[in-house]
Order: structure tokens, then C-alpha cells, then sequence
């Protein structure tokens, strides 16, 4: 707080962040799985009067239907807790959970995304799942700005023992502070440091983490 009692920068860009990111769920969760059980219930009250007016086969219809848009309904939902925090993070580790990710941007978004991470099994439950965090953000901003055609993932351990992350993308020049503020608080809430580079032709962030704060 400042002498005046008005929040000071870092934080509004950090309360900013935080409404950006509930307002991206809120969206996925309106135009996927609201839409799908929206959806759902308009197609069992069809079968429910095709069955009143005694026609089984537009009843048995418009169920196929339904079980369509509840398989389809479960498959994004699934997405949506897997871009939030995967189970393949905890069982798995960071690169698979990063692989995924990879993958699912791939196929939504057509963005190739490399992911080279041999310092996965070195990382601690809090450092891991911060990290991942930071590649979901990272990379959802890339599109948002871009988008990127390609994007990569790395994950290092430094010659000094620690662990070092770094994405890049060649998605267009990100003009909003408050993007890379939020991406730097994130960093500082794993007590690492963040670096931002900006090319011609790419965008690199690098997060640098000790090994005390890496391994925990």
C-alpha cells in the first residue's frame, strides 16, 4: 500500500492477472461445458415428448443425440481440469503434463510445440507445478497476441545446481505489462527470477530457479 492507501502497481497488475485468468475459465466454461448441458437437456425433453406422443424412434433419436453431446460435453470438461492443473503433472511429472499441453494446442490451435525437458524428475510438487503454470500462461498468451506457428518448452538443470525454464514462441511482440508482470509474480512466488527477451522473429522467457526453490 502507498502512504495514500492505494494499492501500488505491482499489485493492480497482479489483481489484473488474476481477473484475466478467472475470466478465461469463466469463457471455456460457458462456450464448453454449459453449452453441451444446455444442449443436453433440450434433447432428452424432445425424447421425453417423442415418448409422450408415443414415437420410440424419435425418441430413441433424439437420446443418440443426447449421448453424443455428453460424451463430447465430458471431453472438454476433461480438458478444462487438465489445462488447469493436470493429473498427469502429479503422476507423471512436468514434461509429460507439458507433452499434453503440447498436444492439445496442437490439435485446437494448430501450434507445433516442442517440449525438451530433462530436468523434469528433479523438481519438487511446488516447483513443479508453478512451472507448469507459468507454460500454460505463457503459451495462452502467445495465441491470444499471435498467434504463434511454433513455440518450445525447455527445461534445464544449470551448471550451479539449480533449474532453468525457457519458452519461446513467434507469435507477435507482447505490448500488455501487465502479462509479464503476472508471469514475474508468479516466478517471484517460487522465489526464481524472470527474464524477458524480445527479437525480431521470437519472444523468450526464461525462469531461473535455485536449488533450494527448485527441489521443494
Amino acid at each position: 500500500m502507498t502512504d495514500a492507501g492505494v494499492p501500488d502497481e505491482r499489485l493492480r497488475d497482479r489483481i489484473g492477472a488474476e481477473q484475466d485468468e478467472r475470466r478465461r475459465l469463466a469463457e471455456l466454461i460457458h462456450d464448453g461445458p454449459a453449452q453441451h448441458l444446455a444442449a443436453l437437456a433440450q434433447m432428452l425433453d424432445a425424447a421425453m415428448i417423442s415418448l409422450d406422443r408415443g414415437d420410440p424412434a424419435a425418441a430413441r433419436e433424439a437420446l443418440e443425440r443426447a449421448a453424443a453431446v455428453a460424451r463430447e460435453g465430458a471431453a472438454d470438461l476433461r480438458d478444462l481440469v487438465a489445462d488447469i492443473e493436470p493429473l498427469s503433472l502429479h503422476e507423471h511429472g512436468f514434461s509429460a503434463a507439458a507433452r499434453d499441453l503440447a498436444e492439445r494446442m496442437a490439435a485446437r490451435r494448430a501450434i507445433a510445440v516442442d517440449v525438451d525437458a530433462p530436468a523434469s524428475d528433479l523438481l519438487g510438487e511446488r516447483a513443479r507445478s508453478g512451472l507448469y503454470q507459468i507454460v500454460r500462461e505463457a503459451l495462452d498468451q502467445a495465441v491470444r497476441r499471435g498467434p504463434p506457428g511454433h513455440a518450445s518448452v525447455s527445461l534445464r538443470q544449470t551448471a550451479r545446481g539449480g533449474i532453468q525454464l525457457v519458452i519461446t514462441d513467434d507469435a507477435a511482440r507482447e505490448r500488455r505489462q501487465a502479462v509479464l508482470d503476472g508471469l514475474a509474480e508468479r516466478t517471484n512466488d517460487l522465489n526464481g527470477t524472470f527474464t524477458y527477451d524480445r527479437t525480431e522473429i521470437a519472444t523468450t522467457i526464461t525462469i531461473d530457479l535455485p536449488p533450494s526453490a527448485a527441489y521443494l
